[in-house]
Parts: structure tokens; sequence; C-alpha cells
């Protein structure tokens, strides 16, 4: 197994950590990481577009025009959507965008994610991501480590972090069982805790041949 390096939030060498082989071994599959990008995009789309169709249209109670005599087309409501200010016909209605995803290739893709970025020195580890809560204070820590936009990790009980880090626009707090594929492509990055490593390390191996 190889290794990574474990710093301290000042950017100092403290240790190193082995390396699951099934997480540095993963090969990038794009068509997998699409598939749950796209997956993790469904499921937040609200889906609560819609028009209103002939029946929810107000009025219509009385024929528009009598039915000879003027020219016109034969019309019984105004509610049709042929008349200016119908209903309309096969708008879009509510609907539920979200699909299932195997589990199995939810953490398959999570494990390539983690390995590029390992690969690419894009992901750096840290000894313990210690916040007093102030904001200011830790936008320059994380400076500090070489990135400018990067996902941070750590566990869920790590409140600090998480307060100091609401307003910043380039770094975003994700607690170790709420790491995914489509902020760490977007982020580029990843900055994480020993403790959530391991913690996700042990997730994504769980039931692995």
């Amino acid at each position: 197994m190889s290794s990574l390096e474990v710093t301290s939030l000042d950017n100092k060498k403290v240790g190193t950590v082995e390396i699951p082989g099934a997480i540095a071994a993963e090969e990038f599959n794009a068509n997998l990481i699409h598939s749950v990008v796209k997956w993790q995009l469904a499921g937040k789309r609200q889906g609560t577009h819609m028009t209103k169709t002939k029946g929810l249209v107000s009025g219509g109670g009385k024929k528009p025009f009598k039915q000879k005599g003027t020219g016109n087309a034969r019309q019984g409501s105004t509610r049709s959507p042929l008349m200016p200010g119908g209903g309309t016909t096969f708008g879009p209605q509510p609907r539920d965008y979200s699909f299932v995803m195997p589990k199995k290739m939810k953490k398959t893709a999570l494990r390539m994610v983690l390995s590029y970025l390992i690969k690419n020195n894009k992901l750096k580890l840290v000894d313990a991501l210690s916040s007093d809560g102030k904001t200011n204070k830790l936008n320059k820590q994380l400076l500090g480590l070489g990135f400018k936009k990067a996902v941070l990790s750590d566990l869920s009980s790590n409140t600090k972090l998480n307060q100091a880090s609401k307003n910043l626009q380039s770094f975003k707090f994700l607690p170790s069982d709420a790491v995914n594929v489509f902020d760490l492509l977007k982020y580029d990055a990843l900055i994480i805790s020993k403790a959530s490593f391991e913690d996700l390390s042990k997730k994504l191996l769980a039931g692995k041949q």
C-alpha cells in the first residue's frame, strides 16, 4: 500500500498514513462518474414547474360566441388551448426527477475521485482541523495549505469548523458521511482530517471483496 503525508494545519509534516489499496488502485471511469453526478443533480431538482391545463384555467362557463355565422371556427369554451388565455396542452407538470442508483456504483465512483485527487496531489491530509469559529483565521490557515478552493471534511461533531467555514466562498465544509462526487469535482481539491479520512475509508471499503 502507498502512503499519504499527514500535515498540521500550519502545513508542517507530522507523519504518514497508509492509503487502502482499494482506493489507491481505483481507475478513473468517466462514464460512471458522469452517471453518479447526473444522479446527484437529478435529486436536487425541485420539479415544481407547472402550467395550467384546460381544467385549471378560470372561466369557460359561457360560449365565447355563437356557433354559426361569425366566420370563425366554432368554440365552446374560453378555456380551450386554442383560445388566448386558455389552458396549455401537454405542458410541464410537477414531477420527481430522482432515480435509484446502486450503492456499489456510488461507492466505486467516490473511491475513483479520491484516487484521482491523491494521484494529482489535490488531497491534503491534516492531523486535525481545529477551529475557534473565526472565519478570517480559518481562511488564512486554509490558503496556507496551498489550495484556493477545496472541500473541507471532518467529523460531524466539529461544529466550530462548520461555523467558521459558512462564509467562505471558496471552501465548503462536509462531514465525512456527506462527502460526495459532485462537490469534490466542483471544488477540485479536498482538505480532510485524519479522523474523517479513516471514517470515510471504512465506509467505502465496507462489503468490498
